[in-house]
C-alpha cells in the first residue's frame, strides 16, 4: 500500500470504527463470526483475530476462549501484535483458529496467495476468513403459518471495476473485491484451494456483501 492511502486509512481509522458507523449489516457480520467460532469452541482454546477494527467481536469471544489475541497494522487500535498479516511475528501452528474477516482486500491483490500462506502457517487447525463480495442481489423471503420460513439469495454477476480512488472517497480503501472484473469468485477460489480445503462457504442472507470461508489446513 502506498504512503499516500497510509495515511488515508490511518486518519479515518476513529471515523470508521465509531459506534455511529456500525450499521445493521455489519451487527449481521460480527454474529456470524461469533457464531461460527462458538460452534468450532470444542477444538479451541487460543485465537488470533487478525484485524481488530472495533474490537467488538475480539472482546466477547474472550468469554468464550482460553486466549484471545489481536493483530493489526494500525497501532491505534492497541493490538496485541502490531504488524501486517503478510508477515506475522508468531510460531507455526501458534493458534487452534485463526480469524481474518474483511481484511485481505485492504491489500493489493498480488499480495492475496501471501497473505494467505502466513493464515495457514499460525493457524493449527482452520481459518474463518471473509472477503467482500461485490454486485448487486436479489433476495425473497416469506412465511407460511405452521411452515418454516423460506429464504432465497443470490447474487447477479456484474463486471466492472472500483477504482481506488473512488474508494478512498468513500472512506473503504479495497483494491479489489469478489465479483469485480478479474476477480471472480472462481478465480478466488482457486487461489485459497492452493492453501486451504474449502469446509463450508455462505452469505449471510442478511448481509450479502460479506462473503464467508471456513477453511481447514
Amino acid at each position: 500500500m502506498q504512503n499516500k492511502n497510509k495515511k488515508n486509512l490511518f486518519e479515518i481509522t476513529q471515523t470508521v470504527y465509531s459506534f455511529e458507523r456500525i450499521d445493521i449489516p455489519h451487527w449481521i457480520s460480527y454474529w456470524y463470526q461469533i457464531k461460527i467460532i462458538l460452534t468450532l469452541s470444542p477444538f479451541l482454546k487460543k485465537l488470533l483475530v487478525v484485524g481488530k477494527g472495533d474490537g467488538i467481536v475480539a472482546n466477547i469471544l474472550k468469554e468464550y476462549t482460553s486466549e484471545v489475541k489481536t493483530l493489526d497494522i494500525d497501532y491505534k487500535l492497541k493490538p496485541d501484535y502490531v504488524a501486517s498479516v503478510e508477515k506475522m511475528p508468531l510460531a507455526d501452528n501458534n493458534f487452534d483458529i485463526v480469524l481474518c474477516t474483511e481484511v485481505l482486500e485492504h491489500l493489493p491483490f498480488e499480495k492475496f496467495e501471501k497473505s494467505l500462506s502466513e493464515l495457514k502457517r499460525v493457524a493449527k487447525k482452520c481459518v474463518i476468513l471473509s472477503l467482500p463480495h461485490f454486485g448487486p442481489s436479489i433476495k425473497f423471503s416469506f412465511k407460511i403459518p405452521l411452515i418454516r420460513e423460506k429464504k432465497i439469495a443470490l447474487k447477479i454477476p456484474i463486471s466492472i471495476t472500483h477504482t481506488i480512488s473512488k474508494k478512498i472517497a468513500k472512506e473503504e480503501i479495497h483494491y479489489w473485491e469478489i465479483g469485480e472484473k478479474n476477480y471472480s469468485l472462481k478465480n478466488v477460489k482457486k487461489i485459497i484451494k492452493k492453501y486451504f480445503k474449502i469446509k463450508k462457504e455462505f452469505l449471510p442472507f442478511e448481509n450479502l456483501s460479506h462473503h464467508f470461508f471456513i477453511l481447514e489446513k
